[in-house]
């Protein structure tokens, strides 16, 4: 409900909240609100939304099914289904270390090229989801709005004395 009164345009709104949605698909946690921030300034989107999009798309409950489809696709996009089979990767000593290069190649890079196809296809959902239900709802409120006014311009003003 938030997301509908916001006081934007439906594709301000709209924008903001498929931005947010799409980098959350990204593996680069703790920056999405930087980066969704970024490209709705860029999109002329509403900043809420984004932040709005952001927290209600990438949480706690799916970011487990946010990295493991991503996982998945960008293995099946990089053709490294069976490179990987049978090894293991200590992530807390390559967090630890900070060995980024080493962290790219096996972890980053599939789960970057593997965000794209179902980040694109969920913002694009969320898009026109969002376009539409912001628009209806603010023809609805300024419809409402309308009639209130109408009924006390046609109500007739009492004096007190």
């Amino acid at each position: 409900m938030r997301i509908l009164r916001l006081t934007a345009s439906p594709y301000a709104v709209a924008i903001g909240v498929a931005l947010g949605v799409f980098v959350s698909w990204t593996p680069f946690i703790g920056v999405h609100f930087v980066m969704a921030f970024a490209l709705t300034y860029l999109f002329s989107g509403n900043m809420v939304a984004a932040a709005l999009g952001c927290a209600a798309f990438g949480n706690p409950l799916t970011y487990p099914f946010i990295w493991g489809t991503t996982w998945e696709v960008g293995h099946l996009l990089l053709n490294r289904g069976d490179e990987m089979h049978g090894q293991s990767i200590d992530l807390a000593a390559l967090f630890h270390e900070l060995h980024l290069n080493e962290l790219w190649r096996p972890v980053l890079e599939p789960m970057l090229v593997g965000s794209i196809p179902p980040a694109v296809v969920t913002s694009v959902i969320a898009y026109f989801a969002i376009f539409y239900a912001v628009r209806g709802f603010q023809s609805r409120r300024r419809e409402r709005l309308m009639e209130r006014a109408r009924l006390r311009l046609a109500t007739p003003v009492q004096e007190t004395v």
